[in-house]
């Protein structure tokens, strides 16, 4: 069993910035991957960016360029740092840990961007 804590949304105005963290129970190096989604109301998930064992990265096109996944090995923390935020980056972001053959899954932080 994966448990996921997350923390740091908020409500910010368009233009700012905000840094989600989210701590994992097993060390990071015993996973797949991490990734934070997203799900904005009346929408399906989506993945916004993810980061592999390896360190390798990808990343929705609509938040490229403007957010960094990140990983602090020896806390197993995965952290999302979301610059230049906008209106349609208002969602439920999720914590997403994929290993030992599930997908595992925080409890969601709100972001809101105000225009």
């Amino acid at each position: 069993q994966v448990q996921l804590v997350e923390s740091g949304g908020g409500l910010v105005q368009a233009g700012g910035s905000l840094r989600l963290s989210c701590a994992a129970s097993v060390r990071f190096f015993s996973l797949n991957a991490m990734g934070w989604y997203r799900q904005a109301p009346g929408k399906q998930r989506e993945l916004a960016a993810v980061i592999s064992r390896f360190g390798s990265t990808n990343y929705a096109d609509s938040v490229k360029g403007r957010f960094t996944i990140s990983r602090d090995n020896a806390k197993n923390t995965v952290y999302l740092e979301m610059n230049s935020l906008k209106p349609e980056d208002t969602a439920v972001y999720y914590c997403n840990a994929n290993g030992y053959g599930l997908d595992y899954w925080g409890q969601g932080t709100q972001v809101t961007v105000s225009s």
